[in-house]
This record gives structure tokens, sequence and C-alpha cells, in this order.
């Protein structure tokens, strides 16, 4: 048990010790060759350098145009003004990994010759939105904005990809609007047009009946009934005669009038109704409005973000020793060698202590 646990606790503490100072030499000249091909295979001839640019913008907090701007009763506690929250966030960010944005900037800036794809290549849509998704980054920050990254190894064109992102956004949100907006509209534009033609056309069949005498149904029959009355008192024949055949055109079209009367009051009150959602919806269709306040355009980079060369170099040397220690060690472990060492320096230790 206690030569157990000497032969653990210097293999535990002290090996690693050992095998450096036994192998110092090598391991310098290992660190050395890490150092100088880590900075040869580091260097722009077989990583291509590649510029960043960002644009930081927020959402807004905006609904639709006519609820924000015409609406009496729409109760919404935001403005067109305020920034987005969370869930407009989110949805921008659904928005920037769409294919229809990924799409116009492949297209606009023909990525598949820019990022060097062979065009015969039989996986080369594969390949181009890969590099696509390396290249585009878009995440969400601290403070619920959204941040566009686009990496290049042209730093001009890397600005200029991140920039039409940030406008791509409003662009293809208002698409998406736009779509709905004008079938909405068209269909209350439809609505609207064939209520008004319905209010005309039963304007047109009042006009006639009052060309017929029917005016206003209600007081014209209390009133020839009431003349009639007196006229037969008077046994007034000619007037009696008169005034009954009044009533007699009131009782053939009077119905009718009151009818289309009455018709045509609410017809004309679901006309207004309609003329506000009918004005709103023409709105929302033909008018838009920013979806994005941009913080921070992107600029031209003056320096590379990738490859960080001390970087490699610092990984390349420390995994290059530790791999050659570690193999180091196990070549001393199974040729005996470690325990050889090990042994005799527990027996320099026992010496030491008896002196």
């Amino acid at each position: 048990m206690s030569s157990q646990n000497q032969f653990h606790k210097p293999f535990l503490s002290g090996v690693l010790m050992q095998v450096v100072y036994a192998y110092k030499k090598h391991l310098t000249i290992i660190a050395a060759l890490a150092i100088i091909l880590s900075v040869i295979f580091s260097g722009p001839y077989f990583i291509t350098p590649l510029f960043k640019s960002t644009v930081i913008l927020y959402p807004t907090a905006s609904n639709s145009i006519s609820k924000i701007l015409l609406s009496d009763n729409f109760n919404n506690t935001k403005d067109i003004l305020e920034f987005g929250e969370i869930e407009q966030t989110e949805q921008m960010l659904q928005v920037l990994n769409s294919n229809k944005i990924r799409d116009r900037i492949i297209s606009k800036y023909n990525l598949l010759n820019h990022y060097n794809i062979d065009n015969d290549s039989k996986y080369k849509v594969t390949q181009l939105f890969k590099r696509y998704e390396n290249n585009f980054i878009f995440r969400r920050t601290e403070y619920m904005a959204v941040q566009i990254t686009v990496f290049d190894k042209d730093p001009q064109l890397a600005a200029y990809m991140a920039n039409d992102v940030a406008e791509l956004v409003d662009s293809t949100i208002n698409d998406m609007q736009k779509k709905i907006a004008l079938k909405a509209y068209k269909i209350v534009e439809d609505e609207y047009n064939h209520l008004k033609g319905e209010i005309r056309a039963k304007e047109d069949s009042l006009t006639v009946l009052r060309e017929y005498g029917v005016h206003d149904y209600e007081s014209q029959s209390e009133m020839f009934n009431r003349q009639l009355a007196i006229e037969m008192a008077k046994n007034n024949q000619t007037s009696v005669v008169r005034l009954e055949k009044k009533l007699e055109v009131l009782a053939k079209y009077g119905g009718p009038y009151v009818s289309l009367r009455d018709a045509l009051e609410h017809d004309k009150k679901q006309l207004s109704q309609l003329k506000a959602k009918y004005e709103e919806a023409k709105v929302d269709a033909m008018e838009s409005l920013p979806h994005t306040f941009v913080i921070n355009t992107a600029y031209k980079a003056e320096k590379k973000s990738y490859p960080i060369r001390w970087l490699i170099v610092l990984i390349s040397t420390f995994t290059s020793l530790l791999l050659a220690i570690i193999v180091f060690s196990i070549m001393d472990l199974f040729s005996g060698k470690l325990g050889v060492n090990i042994k005799k320096k527990n027996l320099d230790q026992e010496l030491n202590r008896e002196n």
C-alpha cells in the first residue's frame, strides 16, 4: 500500500516535469516548428482573410399605418416612434434568415462566383448556402436590438452587403404585408362600390316614386285623410274624388316607398362605416412606413477579423507541446524508463530523509 502510494504520488505530481526536463531540447524544437508552421499555414496563402462589417438596428413597434394614424377606435399604447420589443425582434430575425433576403443578396452580388464555387459542381447550391450561413450572421443583442454581421474577403463589399441586408428587411416586410393589404383593399373596395351601386339604384327608384307623387308616405297619408274627412263633411265631391285618387297612389306605392326609404337609410349607415374601412385599407395598401431604426450602419473595415493569427499560433503551439509531452510520457512508461526514474527519485528521497 505504501509503495503504491509512493508510486502514484510522484507520477501525478512530477512525471510531466521529468518528461519536460528530459526532453527539453525536443520540446523546444517542437515548439519552434509549431510556431513556424502555424504562422505559415495561418497566412493569407492558406487561409483567406475575412473582414467584418456590422449593422445594428431596432425593429419598430408599429402596427398597420391606418390603425395608428387614422383609426379613432384602435386601442393601442404603442406608436410609430417606439422601439419594438422581443416579439418584433424575433420576427425580424426570422425575416433576416428567410430565403427572400438570402436569394436577393446572392443574386445581386453573384456570390456563386465571388465565393469561387464551381458552377458545374453537383452540390454547388448546398456549398453556396453553407458559405452564406457562415458569412452572414444575425443575432439578437442583449438590448433587444438586431445585429447583422457580414464577413467577406473584400472589406468594402462586406459593408455594402451588410447595409443592403438591413435595407432588404424593410422591403421584404413591406412586400409581405402589401400582398395581404392589397387583397384586403380589393375586397373592401368591391364591397364599397357594390353598396354604392345599390344605394344609387334605391335612390333612382325613390325618384320614380316621387314622380308619382309619393314624397313622404306617413305625413302625406295623414294629411290626405284629414283633408278627405273635411271635404266629405262639406260634400265637395270634386275634392273628395281628387283626394281618393291620391290616396290610391299612396296605397299602391306607399309600401315600396317605405321599404326603399328604410333600406336606403340602413345602407347609407353601412356605407359610412364601410367608407372608413375603405380609406384605412387603401392607406395600408398604398403607403408604407419603415420597420427599422438603424443605429449603426456598416463601414469598410480597416483590419481583418479572421483569422486571428496570434490565437492560432498560441493554440497550435500549446496543443503540439501537450501532445508531445503525452507521447514522450507514454514512450517512457512502456519502455520502463519512467518507472526506473520514479524508483530512483523515491530512493533519493528516502536517503535524504535518513541523512
